[in-house]
């Protein structure tokens, strides 16, 4: 299995210690599941934003005064 090794300062040696204790883990499983923790965040979001973007004409017709003035379609602001 692919593994690497990271360099940390001291100090920051010592919060992502600190880090891991809090959660009880150990430094190797905490530093593992940050990086698919992030993983996973960065996906969600694609999938949030891919789905935003599909109902975003539905929520503009919807809640008008919500949409940003500069993406309306006369261009006028709100009252």
């Amino acid at each position: 299995m692919p593994s690497l090794n990271v360099s940390f300062t001291d100090e920051e040696l010592e919060g992502v210690r600190a880090a891991a204790a809090a959660e009880g883990k150990s430094l190797k499983q905490y530093l593992h599941d940050l990086g698919v923790r992030e993983m996973q965040r960065r996906q969600f979001v694609a999938g949030a934003g891919v789905w935003a973007d599909r109902l975003r004409e539905e929520f503009d017709d919807a809640f008008p005064d919500e949409v940003p003035p500069t993406e309306r379609a006369d261009g006028a602001a709100a009252a």
